[in-house]
């Protein structure tokens, strides 16, 4: 089921792109870049890459970063995906643009949440909010950027077996899609919502209703020609039809699913599509492609799990770069504080050192005084 939670959440990383795409000077460019994302990742990476060397604003080349981080996750690159979004996220810093500071740390959150880093996503939404707060109301992107937030909280619970609460952030983030006034733009990324909500479905054994919102799946996928959306949905629809034992109808709609993702090198996919292959194979006792389908999901499975120990090393060695640089920051602040202790004790000990010396000198004077008038008595 982990596997299932993390098939779509990189799709939301989409939404900054389609959105913002058309402020760049190279638009058609970025729009090509954006819709080859699902299915010709590499040509989207090698768009990107050109657009870097030109002479960019700072809120360009944080789209274009966006851009190919989203690309990288597509093909499951998740070391290089992280190093574009972290150098997004290191630019918005020097904005005032709420909108870009939300968009990136959102997109940021939903690496996390790929990675199963939970606790951190869930921070790094936390950190957003401040900033969604900023955008106006009733702005088309305030909808989209919360829409991607609960989308992405959806996905935190759905992945700790809380799919009440899942569903609940699912459909509040329909609800904002819905209020999108350009609704092609979020075609694909309704589409990975309800994907998520049939899934949800399944796990409380509403089968009905896990079927509407995978075939609503299948549609807006359909709409925006998005090939590997649709072969995600066409394989969410195959597990619910394995859990009413038709396992002939599973693989039919798995075959279909498997010659639509042939050509995008999706490795989760892959993964999930060969996965159920087998299983369903397993149920009808053909054991020769029961093997052939599960040798080639281990082989994806090992992929996978060696491209996502590369990434958290990464994170682990941001995370240390970060711990050493608060940790100078604490001691420099450390030493201000004590410089200023010092200079501070240095005048209280030295005015009290002076109102000693000068009380004593009074009273030596009171004593000649005093004595003064004894001889004179």
């Amino acid at each position: 089921m982990k596997l299932i939670i993390k098939l779509f959440s990189f799709l939301l990383l989409s939404f900054y792109i389609s959105i913002h795409a058309q402020k760049t000077p190279d638009d058609s460019l970025m729009k090509k870049a954006y819709n080859e994302i699902y299915d010709n990742p590499d040509n989207s990476i090698k768009i990107g890459k050109n657009l870097l060397k030109k002479d960019n604003d700072i809120n360009t080349s944080i789209r274009i970063y966006m851009l190919l981080s989203t690309a990288n996750i597509a093909k499951r690159n998740f070391d290089e995906s992280l190093k574009y979004i972290l150098k997004a996220k290191e630019l918005s810093q020097k904005t005032n643009d709420a909108k870009n500071q939300a968009s990136v740390l959102i997109a940021v959150a939903i690496q996390y949440q790929q990675m199963e880093l939970f606790s951190k996503s869930l921070e790094t939404l936390n950190e957003a909010d401040q900033y969604l707060a900023k955008i106006p109301e009733n702005s088309p992107e305030k909808y989209i950027e919360t829409a991607r937030s609960y989308a992405i909280r959806g996905m935190i619970y759905k992945s700790q077996s809380n799919s009440e609460i899942a569903l609940e952030k699912f459909l509040i983030s329909l609800q904002n899609f819905e209020k999108v006034p350009v609704k092609s733009t979020t075609y694909s990324n309704v589409s990975v919502v309800y994907y998520n909500i049939g899934y949800c479905y399944l796990n409380l054994n509403q089968i009905d209703k896990a079927q509407q919102a995978f075939s609503e799946s299948v549609n807006f996928a359909q709409k925006n020609h998005a090939k590997s959306l649709e072969a995600f949905a066409l394989k969410g629809m195959a597990e619910m039809y394995k859990q009413k034992h038709e396992y002939q109808t599973a693989i039919d709609l798995l075959k279909k699913a498997e010659n639509l993702s042939k050509n995008t090198g999706d490795i989760v996919l892959n993964e999930g599509i060969y996965k159920e292959m087998a299983d369903n194979y397993l149920a009808l006792r053909k054991q020769d492609l029961y093997q052939m389908y599960n040798r080639k999901y281990f082989e994806m499975r090992f992929k996978r799990k060696e491209n996502e120990l590369t990434s958290i090393n990464q994170v682990i060695d941001n995370h240390n770069k970060d711990t050493s640089a608060r940790n100078k920051e604490i001691k420099s602040h450390y030493t201000y504080l004590m410089i200023i202790s010092s200079v501070i004790s240095i005048i209280v000990i030295g005015f009290f050192i002076y109102l000693i010396l000068r009380t004593r000198r009074q009273n030596k004077r009171y004593q000649k005084e005093i004595q003064h008038i004894i001889r004179a008595s």
